[in-house]
């Protein structure tokens, strides 16, 4: 695929010029829309994935010269994958400045149907994943006292788009408590961590739970407009947008926030 460079806006215009942003799982869905909304507003953006071909693609797409973004693979199961990533992006870039992490899996389970190993696996990536991000990034932060952190959980849904979720949703509230927590720990050093959490949100993981539940899209889609209060799903970029705003300077005095972004409260 042919890469092409954003239009550049004048450095005035721009949230986080000369900001160095790490994302994880900014291959495809939220994270690869996070990671070009960023570039627009002139971040030097690392961009992680487990196949880090995902990751240049990507990158390329966003910044056809390469000056401005670094590919990198890690698996954030593994801590030494992290630290080692994290190294590369602040050798690249001499520090970072922003994490968000969008790297998660989703598998639904009937409650009498999984396993301890499909438990262990879906929080030692969403929820342990995201602590192991944390800890890579926190130490350059601290020692600089300034940093943004954006995790993401999901919003419990309604009725039966709930059934099978129970290793999924424990994930994502250890993922919520654990950005209450930091915050206040991390808060003394000028380091804000909140979190995002998106639904009804039309990505390659939305499709694939709902052809999981045995709904074709156009079935899914009825289901939201009857649920979703806007009558609509919402897009990647939509979420990229919070994402920013939580990134920038516009929101200095957020940290500690659980926000749900699904159309509707």
């Amino acid at each position: 695929m042919q890469g092409c460079s954003l239009e550049r806006r004048p450095a005035s215009e721009m949230r986080l010029l000369d900001k160095v942003a790490l994302i994880a799982g900014a291959g495809r869905g939220i994270g690869r829309a996070i990671a070009a909304k960023f570039a627009e507003e002139g971040a030097l953006v690392a961009l992680a994935e487990k196949d880090v071909s995902f990751a240049r693609t990507v990158a390329q797409q966003i910044d056809e010269e390469g000056e401005r973004t670094l590919a990198v693979g890690a698996d954030v199961c593994r801590s030494e994958e992290v630290r080692e990533m994290v190294g590369r992006v602040e050798r690249r870039f001499g520090g970072i400045d922003v994490l968000v992490n969008c790297a998660a899996v989703r598998q639904d389970f009937p409650f009498d149907g999984f396993s301890e190993a499909a438990w262990d696996g879906i929080l030692e990536t969403n929820l342990k994943g995201s602590l192991r991000l944390v800890q890579a990034v926190q130490p350059s932060m601290v020692s600089r006292c300034d940093g943004r952190i954006v995790l993401f959980s999901a919003p419990f849904p309604p009725g039966v788009a709930g059934r099978g979720q129970a290793p999924y949703q424990a994930a994502g509230a250890g993922i919520e408590g654990l950005t209450r927590s930091l915050a206040v720990e991390l808060g003394p050093f000028n380091i804000r961590i909140n979190c995002i959490a998106p639904d009804c949100i039309d990505t390659v993981m939305t499709r694939e739970a709902a052809r999981a539940a045995g709904m074709y899209l156009d079935d899914f889609r009825k289901l939201v407009l009857a649920l979703v209060p806007l009558r609509r799903m919402g897009t990647a970029e939509e979420v990229a947008d919070l994402a920013l705003f939580l990134a920038s300077d516009a929101s200095a005095f957020v940290t500690g926030q659980i926000i749900g972004i699904k159309g509707g409260p």
